[in-house]
């Protein structure tokens, strides 16, 4: 990217994250949802603001997570600017609670669900792990931003 052009920022949807049929086409939350779970598991992840900034500054960021429902504009604005200084795409997701969920701040109960999930505004993905379906679909949609 050149100076003047900003990084990709775009706001997904919210989705039902079920994972998709096969032969059907993966919806972009449940991509996300995917790759995020897989980067969890190879410590690919970096929470929060303090993590994300020194990830991003670092230049180990490959894709920044920004929750919309964040109510300090100051961080918002903190992280899209670290974003667009160090040319790393931005996505944006509705709520905070499902991003926290999905970079697993959360308690998963004996019926598999989430429970005490912390909200999470920022995730940055270090490094995404194994090559998936959903890996491919994210990095398509990132590409074509």
């Amino acid at each position: 990217m050149s100076d003047g052009e900003e990084p990709a920022t775009d706001v997904l949807e919210e989705t039902p994250a079920a994972a998709a049929a096969p032969g059907e086409p993966m919806d972009i939350m449940s991509a996300l949802q995917m790759v995020l779970k897989k980067s969890l598991a190879h410590d690919g992840l970096a929470r929060g603001l303090h993590e994300a900034a020194k990830a991003i500054e670092k230049g180990s960021a490959q894709l920044c997570v920004l929750a919309q429902d964040c109510d300090q504009p100051d961080y918002k604005k903190l992280v899209e600017a670290l974003c667009h200084e160090h040319n790393v795409n931005l996505l944006a997701v509705p709520k905070a609670k499902e991003l926290g969920e999905w970079a697993g701040l959360c308690k998963i109960d004996s019926e598999g669900k989430a429970r005490k999930v912390v909200g999470c505004s920022c995730v940055v993905i270090k490094d995404y792990g194994e090559e998936t379906e959903g890996l491919n679909v994210l990095q398509e949609y990132v590409k074509n931003l």
